[in-house]
């Protein structure tokens, strides 16, 4: 697998490379991310790339994160002094999403599956971002009157319907925005994917 990778990395005609996640446990995910060439890392995944994000320096951006902070700049929803909540710390959304966030001047507060009264920090938030890997997990009780809520979570429920993090219905009334899912970020993934790829190509 890492020559295979090496040789991609060196492909003229390859302009991004991806990880399909997760990896079988045979493989050391850190370890096979750190084999792709930053430069082509269109995931942003790798070490270096992670690194400048984290520094404000200018790299490839993990594609939902990016996604989210581009969907509500084009609704100019303003992020300087507000209280941001991102429910997670993944390092494919969690972890990069509060590093931008924090690049937006917001104020963080970061929770994940040992969080203790998740509700009350999360009811503090004028933006929440739900990104746990738990279906249904934020209801109405979570947010705050006029909030924002962007939901990065999809589940298949055994009748075949995709959810998200997020129990839309009942959160929706109390909200100023929320997106939904299907049809939310999942399409800005894809976009900024796209993206990275075509700079990733200007690059080569």
């Amino acid at each position: 697998v890492r020559a295979a990778v090496q040789n991609l990395n060196v492909n003229n005609s390859v302009d991004g490379i991806l990880i399909q996640r997760p990896l079988p446990k045979t493989f050391k995910e850190t370890e096979v991310l750190y084999w792709v060439s930053p430069n082509k890392d269109v995931d942003a995944f790798h070490p270096e790339n992670t690194g400048r994000l984290v520094l404000g320096l200018s790299c490839f951006q993990p594609c939902t994160p990016a996604g989210v902070v581009r969907l509500l700049k084009h609704y100019s929803i303003p992020f300087e002094g507000k209280i941001a909540c991102v429910v997670g710390r993944s390092s494919i959304v969690g972890k990069p999403m509060a590093a931008m966030l924090l690049k937006e001047n917001c104020t963080i507060i970061q929770c994940h599956s040992k969080t203790a009264n998740l509700s009350s920090l999360t009811c503090q938030a004028d933006l929440v971002v739900a990104a746990a890997g738990k279906p249904g997990l934020v209801g109405s009780s979570f947010i705050k009157d006029g909030a924002i809520v962007v939901d990065v979570g999809i589940h298949r429920t055994t009748s075949g319907k995709l959810i998200g993090d997020v129990l839309f219905d009942e959160v929706a009334p109390k909200t100023s925005a929320i997106t939904p899912v299907p049809g939310g970020i999942g399409p800005m993934t894809i976009a900024l994917l796209m993206e990275n790829t075509v700079r990733a190509a200007e690059i080569q």
